[in-house]
């Protein structure tokens, strides 16, 4: 059986990848928090499983519609309420932790994915309305929202980066967080306090590339890609993370924007259930993971360091995967716009779920 405590000793922090009102309301959020979960993300996606499922949040959609509400309007009154609570719970996690963990994650609207202004207008608006200094606003790593991020951290706003599949993302994420505290440096303000991790999308990348290497007659890699692609970018943070222009920052305070890997539950039956999860334990590091996943953690999961993995075994799949032609890069930028097209969905299919619940 792993003890979450385990995995923080080799410097990885485990968070929950799920928020709906029972599970908050009902004391399931605290029980994990006991047995070491140190923080929440949420998602458009989650939400809508969480509000059109049962009828939970019945009850209340009706009566912000007798008030008049929107659809949209309804639905950040539900987030926002189940947020808070959250937040309160992890709140002393943050405490303890003096703000590295203990975050309740909430991603602006899908439907601003390529608009820098207009997510910067909302995780203000957002972070304003939930009022909690352990909220981290969800903002994706596409090109509208890496200006995003910088302005953000500038401003003081944690940030969760989402959406990030390949170094190409994550290094711009990276240095917008980098960039953004450095402006705040320069005005003379606090750096300590401002927190932000990268969330790098794993088992997708299995996914989407599997079928491509039993094409090409490579099944020695199969299940393999996702994770060295992962151990790839845990290298590039760590030289980004280090050197002189970190430790101007790092000497003020600064706190590392951390890895938190993403999409951790296995999608492919035949792969262990914790496999992205045993081989990505490594140092300032965060892991959120669905709670069927969690329990088989929590039953059966290893307790051991896995990054950084040594180079010539990332090198190794990642160049046989070039050499057979398969087009990481292109697999890399086309996954993130299926994640945004997939949250746009989830948002619609959410607000057709309240619009039809209103009236019952």
């Amino acid at each position: 059986m792993t003890s979450l405590a385990d995995l923080l000793a080799l410097g990885q922090s485990v968070w929950i990848d799920h928020i709906e009102r029972d599970f908050v309301k009902k004391g399931a959020l605290q029980e994990l928090i006991v047995k070491g979960v140190r923080g929440l993300t949420s998602n458009p996606a989650i939400f809508q499983k969480a509000i059109s499922a049962g009828d939970v949040y019945d009850a209340e959609i009706r009566h912000w519609a007798e008030q008049g509400l929107a659809s949209h309007e309804i639905f950040e009154k539900l987030a926002i309420a189940d947020i808070q609570a959250a937040a309160d719970l992890l709140a002393p996690v943050y405490e303890a932790s003096q703000g590295r963990d203990g975050y309740v994650s909430l991603e602006v609207s899908p439907e601003l994915a390529h608009d820098a202004e207009g997510t910067i207008r909302e995780a203000k608006r957002l972070h304003a309305a939930v009022a909690r200094r352990n909220l981290m606003i969800k903002v994706p790593a596409t090109a509208a929202g890496i200006p995003a991020i910088r302005a953000l951290i500038a401003a003081g706003i944690p940030v969760n980066v989402t959406l990030i599949f390949g170094a190409q993302h994550y290094r711009g994420a990276a240095y917008a967080y980098i960039e953004g505290l450095e402006s705040r440096l320069a005005a003379g303000q606090a750096v300590q306090s401002i927190a932000s991790v990268a969330s790098f999308f794993v088992s997708r990348m299995d996914t989407a590339v599997d079928p491509q290497l039993l094409q090409r007659g490579l099944p020695q890699w199969l299940g393999r890609v996702a994770i060295a692609n992962a151990a790839a970018t845990y290298q590039l943070f760590s030289w980004i993370f280090s050197g002189a222009r970190w430790e101007v920052l790092a000497q003020a305070g600064a706190q590392r924007q951390r890895l938190l890997w993403a999409s951790t539950g296995t999608k492919n039956k035949q792969y262990a259930d914790t496999l992205y999860i045993d081989s990505l334990v490594g140092r300032d590091t965060v892991n959120t993971i669905p709670p069927e996943t969690l329990a088989a953690l929590l039953d059966h999961g290893r307790s051991a360091a896995a990054l950084p993995a040594p180079a010539s075994e990332t090198t190794a799949v990642l160049t046989a995967v070039a050499e057979h032609g398969i087009p990481l890069e292109e697999i890399i930028d086309r996954l993130q716009q299926e994640g945004v097209a997939a949250f746009q969905k989830a948002y619609h299919d959410l607000l057709e779920s309240i619009a039809r619940k209103r009236s019952l």
